[in-house]
Parts: C-alpha cells; structure tokens; sequence
C-alpha cells in the first residue's frame, strides 16, 4: 500500500478502491459466503478505507449486484507474519449512499 500520513488505529479517507483491494476482497469472498449463506455472482470493491492496527484493517464497500453492497472488514497480518487474510466484520444490506465507518 503506498505510504499515507496517519495516527495508528485512525481511519483514512474513503477511496476509490484498486486492483489491490479488488484482490483482498476477492480473497475473503468464500468467507463472506459461508458467513451469510449467499453466492455473490458480482463481488465489485468500490471504496475503502484502511485503519492501522498490529497490521492492517481494510473496510470495503462491495457492490454485490442491483442495488445491494455489503460493507467488509479484512484484517491482514504483518507481511512478515505471512498469515492469511481474515474476515473479522461485516454489514449487508447497505446501499451506495450508506457511509462505510468503522462497524
């Protein structure tokens, strides 16, 4: 992730999403399913913000498909840690309009 001036533990600004966070979010897919018993044929990161922790906690606002988006928290490990990326927090039935916080 490029460098961004903050406070640990403070959330950035909400950003158009990259192909990088398209990638976080498409690897914590199968989670989000088996959490909300739902296959999501569209699974489209919009924004997110991320928020310094013991690593880093990415909120990702997913475009689902009509008008329905979820809200995700992926939590990923130091790199030196190497530990795969966890699905610790979501919302459903949010909308484009809904603001993606800290949940």
């Amino acid at each position: 992730m490029e460098s961004e001036e903050m406070l640990a533990g403070g959330l950035t600004e909400p950003r158009p999403a990259t192909p990088e966070i398209q990638e976080i979010a498409n690897k914590v897919k199968p989670q989000l399913e088996e959490k909300t018993k739902k296959t999501y044929e569209k699974f489209e990161a919009i924004i997110y913000r991320s928020q310094v922790v013991a690593g880093t906690n990415y909120y990702i606002k997913v475009h689902v498909g009509g008008n329905s988006y979820v809200h995700i928290i992926v939590f990923q490990n130091l790199p030196q840690l190497n530990e795969p990326l966890k699905l610790i927090g979501y919302q459903v039935d949010k909308t484009k309009d809904d603001e993606l916080t800290g949940f």
